[in-house]
């Protein structure tokens, strides 16, 4: 188990300096840089910015200097500083600006993630061993209506029945005395108490497409002939479920870690803004939106390692759960 955890720690290696490439190369790709989004916004408020000041702004950010010359001392500072750079449009240090956003993405990702295989797994088996009941369709009328409606249009469909209803604000992690006071057990309480809104706002699409999967999954496994022998030699349904079919399905369920995490962080940018929330969402299409390439490279970066690292733990829950994956 130690040398398959190694190997593909290995691979990873090339897939990250790769990874870190193709994001700085894609935030070049758009025409002009951050200093002509910045002459663009002040002519927009009747400023003039002449040519002196805009080559004197490109020589200070050096964005002047070749692509490959950027790559590699953005790309040198992140690995032997640990140095994400400084974001032109908030003249602050990059890692001072995601890491906090970064752990509450995290929090919330991994929230959402317990939720929905929490209830995805139970009720996916449910749909299977019950196939074509009344259970089974109501399963599948309920998977298909949470896979059709977008993410922020439930965001603000609760927004507007608590606003109306409860006369409460849903929006946010924290309460108001607590969004820039300094972290402490009670904020911590604070954020848990605002943090199931955008869980189940997230996790409803997820849940309902891995509802489906498992269901699939199951219905594969529970015709196979060790499931007779098995119910011949007289184990219990229960037992016969957890033991067999349910443990083979799980290969396909547990893969769709890989895809899922990432796509809970891009997923939940457009839930960020409408709910307000302090995550690494809105920071991103901000720092595209004003060519901060290295901010919007730093997020990408992170997001991009999120989904190899999403690669790992899904070969590596797989390998446990089926032993012959590690001989591959």
């Amino acid at each position: 188990m130690f040398a398959f955890i190694v190997k593909r720690l290995l691979w990873m290696l090339p897939f990250l300096v790769a990874i870190s490439f193709l994001s700085f190369v894609l935030i070049q790709l758009p025409p002009g840089d951050y200093v002509t989004t910045y002459i663009a916004t002040l002519a927009a408020s009747n400023e003039v910015v002449d040519q002196n000041t805009a080559a004197d702004l490109r020589s200070r950010f050096g964005l002047d200097q070749p692509m490959i010359v950027q790559y590699w001392k953005w790309i040198s500072n992140i690995i032997f500083r640990g140095d994400f750079g400084l974001s032109f449009e908030w003249q602050q240090p990059v890692g001072d600006l995601i890491w906090e956003r970064m752990a509450l993405t995290l929090v919330l990702t991994f929230s959402t993630l317990l939720v929905t295989w929490g209830i995805a797994l139970p009720i996916g088996v449910f749909s299977a061993v019950k196939k074509y009941s009344i259970g089974d369709y109501v399963v599948t009328f309920l998977s298909f209506l949470g896979l059709a409606v977008p993410s922020f249009l439930l965001a603000l469909v609760l927004m507007y029945i608590a606003a109306v209803e409860f006369g409460q604000n849903v929006g946010g992690l924290f309460s108001e005395q607590y969004l820039t006071a300094p972290w402490s057990i009670a904020k911590v309480v604070d954020m848990l108490q605002h943090l199931w809104i955008p869980v189940i706002i997230l996790a409803v699409s997820g849940t309902a497409s891995l509802i489906r999967v498992m269901r699939a999954n199951m219905l594969d496994e529970l015709n196979r002939p060790y499931v007779t022998t098995a119910r011949a030699k007289g184990l219990s349904e229960f037992t016969l479920l957890v033991k067999y079919p349910m443990r083979l399905a799980l290969n396909p369920f547990i893969s769709t870690i890989a895809w899922l995490l990432p796509n809970l962080v891009s997923g939940s940018i457009i839930v960020a803004i409408v709910l307000s929330l302090p995550t690494a969402g809105p920071l991103l299409l901000q720092s595209l939106m004003s060519q901060d390439m290295y901010l919007a490279g730093a997020f990408i970066l992170l997001i991009c390692t999120l989904t190899v690292l999403g690669s790992l733990i899904s070969d590596i829950l797989l390998a446990l759960v089926d032993p012959r994956i590690r001989l591959e």
